[in-house]
């Protein structure tokens, strides 16, 4: 986990990092499961190499304008058009102990069901030294992927990769309003909103799983 200092915190090179770790595997295929972060990521992969992309799983990823036109995203918007101490402040708030917790909790059918190991394994990880500064340099690259929306969708449209959406229909950080828009481009798209939160795994990881295996046993060549 090097410094800011060290390595460049950003979505472009995130991505650059997991292509070269593909390539390095050997894999020549692949369905992307792709989640919060993991979506930009993702998509660059896919428009970069669509040849090897058979699929994909998308829980709570966003790729459209609807997807972020809510509250949460205000003060993060306005870090991308101003990088300041003071617009930096509101930002530092989600690395508490609370909002991690929240981020876990809210939205859930049953917060008794969701494991405190998740907050309690994360929130040592986000204190460490340092690690404020990584958070603060994706959440101002995260405002390159806005301009990517049309790029990606062109994509949907363009190789129609066979889509599972499993979304977590309460979440409040990439809400519903988000995974209606796939619809629009994807026609080989299965889609499910899901009576649970941003981590969707977490209350309905059994019936996610299942709803993968039998896409994938269907939609994808072996």
């Amino acid at each position: 986990m090097p410094t800011v200092g060290k390595f460049e915190y950003t979505f472009d090179h995130l991505a650059e990092v997991i292509e070269k770790f593909t390539e390095k595997v050997g894999l020549k295929k692949y369905t992307l499961y792709v989640q919060d972060y993991g979506a930009p990521v993702g998509y660059r992969l896919a428009v970069s190499h669509p040849d090897r992309a058979q699929a994909l799983v998308v829980q709570n990823g966003n790729a459209y304008d609807e997807g972020i036109d809510n509250d949460f995203w205000k003060p993060l918007k306005a870090y991308w058009q101003e990088k300041t101490a003071e617009r930096e402040m509101p930002l530092r708030g989600f690395f508490k102990r609370e909002a991690t917790i929240w981020q876990y909790t809210d939205g859930v059918r049953d917060k008794e069901a969701i494991s405190p190991d998740n907050w309690n394994i994360d929130q040592p990880l986000l204190d460490r030294p340092g690690n404020a500064e990584i958070q603060l340099a994706l959440f101002y690259s995260y405002g390159s992927n806005p301009p990517l929306y049309r790029k990606w969708q062109a994509y949907f449209r363009e190789h129609q990769p066979p889509t599972l959406i499993v979304w977590g229909k309460n979440d409040k950080i990439f809400p519903a309003a988000g995974a209606e828009p796939y619809k629009r481009d994807l026609k080989n798209l299965e889609f499910h909103l899901l009576d649970t939160g941003h981590f969707a795994l977490e209350e309905d990881g059994d019936k996610i799983a299942y709803l993968m295996r039998d896409f994938l046993r269907r939609k994808v060549r072996r």
